[in-house]
C-alpha cells in the first residue's frame, strides 16, 4: 500500500501543481516537492504523505496561495488519486497555521471540493481537533450536498475510530455530537453513504452502546429497506458481543437450543490452513426461533495468552424440534492485520449471544 504514493504519483502531482501555480502563484517553486521522490522508499504511506505535505507547505508558504493553486489544479482531470492526501494535509496545516476563522472555514470548503478526487477524511480530523463545534456546524450542512462524496465525508470524516486516521478526543468524549449527521444520512439514496453511516454507528457502539441502540430503534421504525440494512450493519459488533438490546432489535429472542456433534477435521493446523468444523443445531423449544449463529476463535497471542474474536456464521430459523447440520471454515494465514502464533487455540459457538460447545486445536506456524 505504501507504493500508492510513489515517485510516479509525486511526479504527476508536481506537473499538475506547477501548471496551476504558473497562472496563480507565479513565484512558487515546487522543486522541493519533486525532490521528495528520492526519500520515499523507506517510508510508510503515512510517512510519505507527511513528507510530501511538508514540502508543499514550505513551497507555497500561505493558505491563500495553496488554496488558489489547489483549486486551479482541479481543472486538470489528472489531479486525483493518493497524491491528493498530502495536498489535503498541506491545506489543513497552512489553514491552522494562519489561525484565522476565514481560513479555517475555507479549508473545510476546500476539502469538500477535493474529496471527490480522493477522500479528505484523514485531513479533516485536525480541523475537528482544533475547533470541533465550528467544524461540525459546517459539516452538518454537507448532509444535504448534491455530491455523494461530500455527504459521505460528513459521516466518514467524523467517525470515532476511523482507520488510518488520528483520533479526535473532543468527539470521542461527546458521542452525541455526530448524531445529527447520522440521522440526516441514514436513509441516503447512495449505498456508499449509508455504509459509512453504519460503520460510524458501529464505532459509536464501542463506547456508547445504549445511545446507539436508541438511535437504531428510531431508524428501524421508518421501515425502509435502507434503514433496515443500516441498523443491521450498525449493530453487528453488539450482536457479536451478545448484547441483549441489539439481539432483540434484530429479532433474536432468547431460545432453547442444543448443540451436538461439534467436531473439526483434524486437530492440528500448519499455516496457511483452514479449520473446517461442523455441528448439529436443534430447537428444543415449543415455538419457532430465529437464530444468530456465530463462532468465537480464541487466538494465541505472542506471550502465550489468548484473545478472542467473534465471526458471523449464519442466520437460521428452526421450527419446534427441528434440527439442522451447519458447518464452517476459518482461514488461518499471516496477515498485516493479524499475526498468528503457535499454540493451543479454541473455537466456541455463540447462538443468540449464548456460548455453546468448545473445540480445541493446535496451530503451527
Amino acid at each position: 500500500m505504501d507504493d500508492m504514493l510513489g515517485p510516479k504519483e509525486v511526479t504527476e502531482l508536481y506537473n499538475v501543481l506547477s501548471a496551476a501555480a504558473a497562472g496563480n502563484v507565479p513565484g512558487a517553486d515546487l522543486g522541493s516537492v519533486l525532490a521528495t521522490r528520492d526519500r520515499l522508499d523507506p517510508l510508510s504511506l503515512r510517512g510519505r504523505t507527511d513528507l510530501v505535505a511538508g514540502a508543499l507547505v514550505r513551497a507555497l508558504g500561505s493558505y491563500s496561495a495553496a488554496a488558489s493553486v489547489f483549486r486551479a489544479a482541479l481543472a486538470d482531470p489528472a489531479f486525483k488519486g493518493w497524491a491528493l492526501w498530502p495536498v489535503t494535509e498541506a491545506a489543513v496545516s497552512l489553514a491552522l497555521e494562519s489561525g484565522g476563522e476565514a481560513e479555517f472555514d475555507d479549508a473545510l470548503a476546500l476539502l469538500a471540493e477535493l474529496t471527490p478526487r480522493l477522500t479528505s477524511e484523514f485531513a479533516i480530523r485536525r480541523l475537528l481537533q482544533a475547533r470541533p463545534d465550528r467544524a461540525l456546524a459546517i459539516i452538518q450542512e454537507w448532509t444535504w450536498h448534491p455530491d455523494q462524496h461530500v455527504r459521505r465525508l460528513a459521516s466518514e470524516g467524523t467517525r470515532p475510530y476511523l482507520p488510518w486516521a488520528v483520533r479526535v478526543p473532543q468527539l470521542m468524549g461527546r458521542p452525541e455530537a455526530t448524531l445529527p449527521i447520522l440521522d440526516a444520512l441514514h436513509n441516503d439514496p447512495e449505498d456508499y453513504v449509508r455504509r459509512s453511516v453504519a460503520n460510524h454507528a458501529n464505532d459509536l457502539a464501542r463506547h456508547a452502546p445504549d445511545m446507539v441502540l436508541a438511535m437504531a430503534g428510531q431508524w428501524q421504525q421508518t421501515g425502509t429497506s435502507e434503514s433496515t440494512w443500516v441498523v443491521r450493519h450498525a449493530l453487528r459488533t453488539l450482536v457479536k458481543k451478545g448484547n441483549p438490546g441489539a439481539l432483540a432489535l434484530m429479532g433474536f429472542a432468547p431460545a432453547q437450543v442444543s448443540v451436538t456433534d461439534l467436531h473439526a477435521e483434524g486437530g492440528m493446523l500448519t499455516l496457511p490452513a483452514k479449520l473446517a468444523f461442523g455441528f448439529l443445531l436443534t430447537n428444543m423449544g415449543d415455538a419457532p426461533v430465529k437464530l444468530a449463529v456465530d463462532y468465537a476463535v480464541h487466538f494465541v497471542k505472542a506471550r502465550g495468552s489468548t484473545a478472542e474474536k467473534v465471526f458471523k456464521l449464519a442466520t437460521v430459523e428452526l421450527a419446534p424440534g427441528e434440527s439442522r447440520k451447519l458447518s464452517g471454515r476459518h482461514a488461518f494465514r499471516q496477515m498485516t492485520t493479524r499475526r498468528h502464533y503457535a499454540g493451543l487455540h479454541a473455537l466456541e459457538l455463540q447462538i443468540n449471544g449464548v456460548r455453546h460447545g468448545r473445540l480445541e486445536f493446535e496451530v503451527r506456524v
